[in-house]
């Protein structure tokens, strides 16, 4: 009786092609990965702040100044404490894009004439660049 194994050239093959198989897939997981942060962060810029900004704005009569920034939708500006009725947000802390920077935030808006800008510095962490996620149309791509 004769006991038939494998050989290891072809252990080896089979290894070589099951590495390639999970090269694959990280590489498109990793795809898949980037478009969700972009995705998320323009959801955070263009729906998840519009109502703690408006409801400031009803109680204050305008949007927070570019100084005053997102921090004054949590922390009372020294200013205008008499109208205040915050927190707008419910967490203490201002929360990071995907990237882990902080929202960039400008009023008046340079993209949103009467009103705001809000935006992700995007992958490079760089504001002005061509990556950066904003609550504004971006400009159609040339053909």
């Amino acid at each position: 009786m004769r006991v038939r194994g494998f050989s290891l050239l072809e252990i080896l093959v089979v290894l070589a092609i099951i590495g390639l198989l999970v090269g694959l897939g990280v590489a498109n997981l990793g795809g898949i990965f980037g478009g969700a942060q972009g995705s998320t962060a323009k959801l955070f810029v263009s729906e998840s702040m519009k109502t703690p900004l408006t409801a400031y704005r009803i109680a204050m009569g305008d949007f927070p100044s570019t100084a005053e920034g997102l921090q004054a939708l949590i922390t009372r500006p020294a200013n205008k404490g008499e109208k205040w009725f915050g927190p707008y947000v419910e967490a203490s802390k201002l929360a990071a894009d995907p990237w882990g920077e902080p929202y960039q935030y400008a009023y008046p808006g340079a993209h949103n004439k009467g009103g705001y800008d809000l935006w992700s510095k995007g992958p490079d962490k760089q504001s002005g660049t061509a990556d950066d996620i904003g609550n504004w149309e971006s400009a159609p791509a040339a053909k």
